[in-house]
């Protein structure tokens, strides 16, 4: 990606060799400008002339003369300099950085590009299997997809959030065949989802040796699909005390839905949806099933005993939302197990004359010391208990340590940073990593954790109340980048809205905490390094860098779903 202050430059760049040798390019495709790694090669990076020189048949460095020339007397820019092979190093000017960083703070979306307007993209995450309980392994679909969220809001995507929910199939057979069996009513009353998860798990542990309980459960989801009063009945209010547990965590969690349509809603539309695939030509008989032909592959859309599958409840899925909302884009949140799924189901969606583009982000398991979780073996640790036990937790450092802030704001301080605890854990990684459960690291007061990222916030709401609530003059910025400590930090603070913008591009909120944790450590560093409100005539400017920083840093954390706090 090329920083859109550098853009235009580039573009001219490329356009000056853009027939050397005789081989046509478009100056638009170019690589990306990159960040240098030691800031005595200047502030960026381009290495197209290297790429481009086989191409044109000429020496890369000759081309990258010619083309640095481009940058030359431009806005912003300091120096351009050809190195090594073909490199050129960008230098921005200091002055036009700070005068830059005034206007981007000024933006209440902190420079970030306005890249969806007028587009609709749908984010399906989360999507729990009902009457079983939240536990930490739902974390992870859950947190990604709440940030593509709000990545795309910020961006000005029109955004529907949908919690595709896993309220249909064998398993309510198999909860009705225990609820025959097993159920205790009291228990029920007092806790429903723990009693449904309990003799979900008893049958599990009975169907091990008589495999007669899958028939008879698989006979109970028939009844089910097929309307039985009873049936139906139970699954009803199976769903309904599910969906009351499941909003508490989720208010908790800091998590909005905009739609909560489980698999059940299409369930009467998979029969129309079978016929338009035949009636389209892109699906056929065979041997008594309806299946789409893919290559070398065969999606199967209506099984030999008249079912429908996964893909054909998908693909309903998609008509609905297709007629609904008619979306650009949508996005779809799970593991990576699934990936085989989706690539065929995206397939046959293509096939069927599906417009919108489909994505699928994948991401790996969240992993205990023991292994795997499963419901079915009860291995599991509920989402609720885990987030009360990290809140403790964090209850217990912040009553140590700021024991005369008052009560209740020392309880918001600790559900701050407990639940943003264990929400980071999970964004700090690259989606498709499995993730492995570490408490002390969670917690952690440096390093890459939360409370670091929120102490940082609340250092500059600090230095800001000590100085009597100076921050931004009335008069127009007055930042001045003089010394190297400001001016990384300015630099750090500039480069956010690309950070932003490859987080979108890549559907990784991992790209996005980096950043906000490397402008976190750049604060650290200035704050460390160098006098605030003793700095004398350099005290006005340095507040103002205090205060961008609080701006661009507390954008980040409300974008990762954590809530910036004024102190701890």
């Amino acid at each position: 990606m090329i920083p859109a202050l550098l853009h235009p430059y580039c573009v001219e760049a490329a356009a000056l060799i853009s027939q050397v040798g005789g081989t046509q390019f478009d100056p638009n495709e170019i690589d990306s400008v990159v960040p240098t790694n030691n800031p005595a090669n200047g502030d960026y990076q381009w290495n197209f002339a290297l790429r481009i020189a086989k191409l044109a048949k000429a020496n890369p460095r000759a081309l990258a003369e010619q083309m640095r020339l481009a940058f030359l007397g431009k806005p912003g820019v300091k120096d351009a300099q050809v190195a090594g092979p073909g490199f050129i190093n960008i230098y921005l000017d200091s002055s036009w950085l700070a005068a830059r960083l005034a206007v981007q703070v000024a933006d209440p979306e902190m420079g970030v590009a306005p890249e969806g307007h007028n587009r609709t993209v749908i984010i399906d995450y989360s999507s729990p299997n009902v009457a079983k309980r939240m536990h930490v392994g739902h974390m992870r679909s859950t947190h990604i997809g709440d940030v593509l969220v709000r990545l795309h809001r910020a961006a000005k995507w029109n955004v529907i959030g949908d919690n595709h929910l896993g309220d249909w199939g064998t398993q309510f057979g198999k909860l009705i065949v225990a609820w025959n069996r097993w159920r205790d009513e009291d228990a029920y009353a007092r806790d429903p989802v723990a009693e449904l998860e309990r003799i979900y798990v008893l049958f599990g542990v009975h169907a091990e040796n008589q495999p007669e309980l899958d028939e008879l459960a698989r006979a109970e989801t028939v009844k089910l699909q097929q309307g039985d009063a009873a049936n139906r009945a139970l699954w009803a209010d199976f769903l309904e005390k599910s969906l009351t547990e499941y909003n508490a965590v989720y208010q908790r969690m800091g998590v909005k839905f905009d739609e909560m349509l489980g698999e059940s809603a299409y369930r009467d539309h998979t029969e129309r949806i079978v016929a338009d695939l035949l009636a389209d030509g892109v699906a056929e008989e065979s041997e008594g099933a309806v299946i789409v032909r893919l290559g070398d592959q065969v999606s199967v859309v209506r099984k030999r005993d008249g079912a429908s599958t996964y893909t054909t409840t998908d693909l309903a899925c998609v008509q609905y939302r297709v007629e609904r909302w008619n979306p650009d884009r949508m996005v779809y949140v799970t593991d990576v197990r699934q990936q085989q799924h989706f690539a065929t189901f995206f397939s046959v969606a293509k096939r069927w004359n599906v417009r919108s583009e489909l994505v699928h982000v994948g991401f790996g398991m969240l992993k205990l010391p023991e292994g795997t979780m499963s419901t079915r073996s009860g291995n599991t640790i509920r989402l609720v208990d885990l987030l009360d036990e990290t809140v403790a937790r964090a209850r217990s450092v912040v009553d140590e340590k700021s024991g005369s802030i008052p009560e209740d704001e020392r309880a918001e301080i600790a559900e701050a940073v407990g639940t943003g605890a264990v929400r980071y854990q999970d964004l700090v990684q690259s989606p498709g990593t499995d993730v492995s459960f570490d408490w002390k690291r969670m917690l952690a007061m440096d390093g890459n954790s939360a409370p670091y990222l929120l102490y940082s916030h609340a250092r500059a709401c600090s230095l800001l109340r000590k100085a009597g609530g100076e921050g931004w003059s009335p008069n127009g910025s007055t930042i001045v980048l003089e010394h190297s400590f400001e001016r990384d930090l300015a630099l750090g603070l500039l480069r956010y809205p690309e950070a932003f913008s490859a987080a979108l591009r890549n559907a990784a909120p991992n790209t996005l905490a980096e950043h906000v944790y490397r402008m976190c450590e750049l604060f650290n560093r200035f704050y460390y390094e160098l006098p605030v409100l003793t700095g004398g005539d350099a005290r006005q400017s340095r507040l103002e860098l205090v205060e961008a920083s609080r701006r661009v840093i507390a954008h980040g954390l409300r974008t990762l779903g954590l809530h910036p706090l004024e102190r701890m």
